[in-house]
């Protein structure tokens, strides 16, 4: 399983509010909170993002409130992957549970620039950044969570024959 795009490059502690502004939460609707995404870091995102981008970020990304509103309008924007130093945990989880592949990798999130065009294989974990030519390792997804990402969300994986 691969991911191909370009970066969009954000620093640390990026919050939930950040993602997606709780002045929009009394949607739950993917396309809605996709119009809104990023919206008040980079109020340009939502019209420069296209379908397999990726975001990477410092530390703490996703941090703030559980809400899974922020994975999902990242997801419903067209961002295929989150490649951060580190995650908040409950952000982690939350985005492992509606299908969206992210990567802790300290290395890339810090060489990584705004702009660049990167390659990630969930397989083995390898980030790619075709701008510049490095590789990174990161951590790979153990099968189980690759299925859930497959079957977009842990809820459809439960509810097919893998689950």
């Amino acid at each position: 399983m691969k991911a191909e795009g370009r970066v969009f490059k954000f620093g640390d502690n990026v919050d939930t509010d950040v993602i997606i502004p709780a002045r929009y939460l009394n949607s739950s609707d993917p396309a809605e909170l996709a119009q809104h995404c990023m919206e008040d870091i980079d109020a340009e995102f939502v019209k420069k993002v296209k379908k397999g981008d990726i975001i990477v970020a410092d530390k703490n990304f996703g941090c703030g409130s559980s809400r899974e509103h922020a994975p999902i309008a990242i997801k419903a924007a067209g961002v295929s992957c989150v490649i951060a130093d580190t995650f908040a945990r409950i952000f982690y989880r939350n985005a492992i549970n509606i299908g969206l592949p992210i990567l802790e990798c300290p290395a890339a999130a810090a060489a990584i620039k705004d702009g660049d065009e990167v390659e990630v294989n969930f397989d083995d974990g390898i980030i790619t950044d075709k701008t510049t030519g490095e590789t990174f390792k990161g951590q790979a997804f153990p099968e189980f969570m690759q299925k859930i990402i497959k079957a977009e969300g842990l809820v459809n994986y439960l509810n097919s024959n893998e689950g």
